[in-house]
Formats: structure tokens, sequence, C-alpha cells
């Protein structure tokens, strides 16, 4: 399941927790973002990766948080543990997003 986060305060909740947290940054205009968001919802109901928290970043309704993320380009995927980005990912690529999950699952 990947949860739509739209508020700062959330956000900061979510990747302080004890779960590592995988944040897809997205637009609407975004057509590559368009094309692995079905992945990305596709990864977070495998068993596999039960253990990490997918959420999803609007950068236009929630532009905090993507400034605040220093998010520049989209798809960017980022991952955190313990409140700290600790890996990045940018652009559509599935083979490198489930590369992505896989050292963190």
């Amino acid at each position: 399941m990947v949860r739509q986060v739209k508020d700062k305060s959330e956000f900061d909740q979510l990747k302080s927790a004890d779960k590592v947290l995988v944040v897809d940054f997205t637009a609407t205009w975004c057509g590559p973002c368009q094309r692995i968001g079905p992945k990305f919802m596709e990864f977070s109901s495998l068993p596999e990766y039960a253990s990490l928290e997918f959420i999803k970043v609007d950068v236009d309704e929630a532009s905090d948080i993507s400034e605040a993320c220093g998010v520049s380009a989209m798809p960017t995927f980022q991952v955190f543990k313990g409140g700290a980005k600790v890996d990045e990912l940018v652009g559509a690529s599935d083979e490198k997003l489930k590369a992505l999950l896989d050292k963190f699952a």
C-alpha cells in the first residue's frame, strides 16, 4: 500500500519512525512518473517489501516537503531510516527501483 502524504509534519513523523521509509516524489504532469507509479504500487504490495513503508509525495501539492528534501527532478525516490536520508534514485527505471528496495528489505 502506498500512502499519499501532503502534510510536512506527517512526513517528518513518518521519516523518523522505526520503519524504513521509501518516498516517491512525483507530479501529475510528469510522464515518466506516471509510467513508474503503478510499478511502485506493485512493489509496495509484495511480501518481500513488507518491512518498508511506501509513500508518495506530489511535488506540486506538497512543495514544502520536496524542497526540504532537495528534490529537483522527477521521479525521485528517496529512502529514509531513523529520520535520515540514506539513499536516492532519480529516474524511472523499474530495475534500479527494485535494486534500491532490495538493499533495504
